[in-house]
């Protein structure tokens, strides 16, 4: 099914002047999601939503210079930059980023890393698989004396906008070395250019590390790590543990939902999660409607299919509130 919906995107490439037809881009994170979507909303309304996958970054660029109806980002925008580029921003779905790798023999999940010593890895100064620091919390898992081959993001991405986060909060010399963006200046690694990038190095890659969303390393079956929380207890990359994540989100309509999601408390709340953002051109009233059109049909048929590609849907009270938002900017889908 999900190499039928990609195989949809490919060759649904349409005008940008085409009326009946929306045209978005940006963030890879979420692609899968909005691809399946389309190709359901597609086949029951008619009406086509082309999605391309560019990065958070792109997205952001093209919705700003009104290239598309809407883009989308994992980078949320804070007001000032809403206001200055006269944009609408709101969430779509809520996805976690997980360190997929290739070392043998490890099982997904089996693999045991601490947040801290991550970081060391991303930094460079962990480079052996059985590294001390790593060959502690796994003395059950047979390590090999082989260099960690880091792979990281080539392009402006909110994926790596929301994993430098989660670095920084968990490392001083990361925060004061390199800091958080959609681009930094990495230290160590190979670049690949998103998601689908990053999961097709690691995958062909032997003892490799990449970040990535984790429907990308579900669909190309790439073992995951186990992380720790923010207090330090073992949580697994699992459904349950993204959810406790996402349930701690504060939305509020008046800052446009403006909402980071890394490192939340909670004993099983998954570290790097990240609800990922529609922004659209204020002034474009009537393609907006049919915008939030799309978005409101998958909202209302669209969970099921998201959760099983490795998503978390939006809770019921935030799409109420939303829709709210919707009409407050005029904005809600014509009946």
């Amino acid at each position: 099914m999900l190499k039928k919906i990609i195989l949809f995107s490919v060759f649904c490439v349409a005008s940008l002047f085409a009326n009946d037809k929306l045209n978005g881009a940006g963030a890879s994170f979420p692609a899968p999601a909005y691809t399946a979507w389309a190709y359901m909303y597609e086949a029951e309304t008619k009406n086509q939503v082309n999605y391309q996958s560019i990065g958070s970054g792109g997205g952001i660029k093209q919705v700003t210079g009104r290239v598309v109806d809407f883009g989308a980002s994992d980078e949320p925008l804070e007001k000032n930059a809403i206001t200055k580029d006269d944009l609408l921003q709101f969430p779509a779905l809520v996805g976690s980023i997980v360190l997929a790798h290739n070392v043998k023999g490890v099982k997904d999940s089996e693999l045991k890393l601490k947040n801290e010593v991550l970081a060391d890895i991303f930094l460079g100064k962990i480079t052996k698989w059985n590294d001390p620091k790593i060959a502690q919390d796994n003395p059950n898992i047979k390590l090999p004396n082989e260099t960690i081959n880091v792979v990281r993001r080539s392009d402006g991405s909110g994926t790596t906008f929301n994993f430098t986060s989660f670095l920084a909060g968990v490392s001083k010399e990361w925060q004061d070395g390199y800091g958080v963006g959609k681009a930094v200046e990495w230290p160590v690694g190979v670049a690949a250019k998103g998601n689908e990038g990053i999961a097709a190095l690691v995958k062909q890659t032997p003892n490799s590390i990449g970040y990535l969303e984790n429907a990308y390393a579900l669909s190309n079956q790439l073992a995951r790590t186990t992380l720790t929380t923010k207090s330090g207890k073992w949580v697994e990359p699992s459904d349950n543990n993204f959810k406790a994540a996402a349930l701690q989100a504060k939305w509020s309509k008046d800052n446009d939902f403006y909402q980071m999601l890394v490192l939340q408390e909670g004993d099983n709340t998954y570290p790097i999660v990240a609800a990922t953002f529609i922004l659209l051109p204020a002034e474009k009233a009537k393609e907006n409607k049919l915008v939030t059109a799309f978005f409101n049909w998958a909202f209302n048929k669209g969970d099921e299919t998201i959760a099983k590609l490795g998503y978390v849907p939006l809770p019921s009270e935030t799409k109420d509130l939303i829709r709210e938002y919707w009409a407050d900017k005029n904005i809600s889908p014509t009946k």
